[in-house]
């Protein structure tokens, strides 16, 4: 790719992507989702990639989520192509691979960072990380697969209070209920997910994607089992974005206020 917004490696049967915004905290904008879902369709069609790794550029931030700036001045955070579109939200929660997916989350992994190491198979995090969806502080809701997903990966009273306080859930706290595999420090992040990433390639590769296929209930490129989670998060984000809340969190977002919200 010319575009170093997304930043990708081969390393032998790997492919490593990085989101390669550090100056917005790796927030998600249109060229992130382009190109995110660009390399996972390369990984999928190239018989030689047997394990992709995803990231963040820095040590801050893995991705900050929706890039809201951006938002709060009326751009799209999605392409205008209708393929691509249909990834879903950073190219990605709605974009099944058969190929093992590993976030090696380097930093804080909030709103649309956290649903993108959701929708990955196996989370490596470093010591500091961070994950959360705090949409509710801005007006939003996580949209991009979060409000259903953190709700099946960790026990549902515990997704239910973070997702409705918006507060972070600490890497060690999230691996202690199962959202996270390893905790390592920073310098042993991407050995550890290089490593585990090696070992899975391993592996006979048709087997470990069957494997995935079979334990996700992928078909033809989709989860079976999420379309009516998908349907309901339409018909509710269309509501809420309709709303002079979801206006108003954004905008107070960019201009570092607090919000006042108005329940309408």
């Amino acid at each position: 790719m010319t575009d170093t917004t997304i930043l990708t490696e081969r390393r032998g049967h790997l492919l490593i992507v990085t989101i390669n915004r550090p100056e917005a905290r790796n927030a998600v904008n249109a060229a992130v989702h382009v190109g995110i879902g660009t390399a996972l369709e390369a990984a999928e069609a190239d018989p030689r990639i047997r394990a992709v790794i995803i990231t963040g550029a820095g040590d801050k931030s893995f991705c900050a989520g929706a890039d809201l700036v951006a938002l709060s001045r009326g751009e799209s955070l999605a392409p205008d192509n209708a393929e691509q579109q249909a990834w879903g939200f950073a190219g990605m929660v709605s974009h099944p691979i058969s190929k093992p997916i590993i976030a090696a989350v380097n930093g804080f992994a909030f709103g649309g960072g956290c649903e993108i190491a959701l929708m990955s198979d196996i989370i490596v995090a470093a010591d500091h990380a961070q994950f959360g969806l705090p949409e509710v502080k801005v007006g939003l809701f996580a949209a991009a697969g979060g409000a259903f997903r953190l709700a099946q990966q960790m026990p549902r009273k515990l997704a239910m209070e973070h997702m409705l306080t918006g507060d972070p859930i600490p890497a060690a706290r999230a691996a202690a209920f199962g959202l996270v595999n390893h905790v390592v420090p920073l310098a042993d992040l991407m050995p550890t997910a290089i490593a585990l990433a090696e070992k899975i390639a391993a592996n006979a590769p048709l087997s470990v994607q069957a494997t995935k296929r079979v334990a996700l209930g992928i078909q033809h490129g989709h989860i079976a089992a999420d379309a009516p989670y998908w349907e309901h998060n339409t018909i509710e984000r269309a509501a809420l974005m309709r709303s002079e809340d979801a206006r108003e969190g954004p905008r107070a977002f960019a201009e570092k206020r607090k919000p006042e919200w108005k329940a309408r």
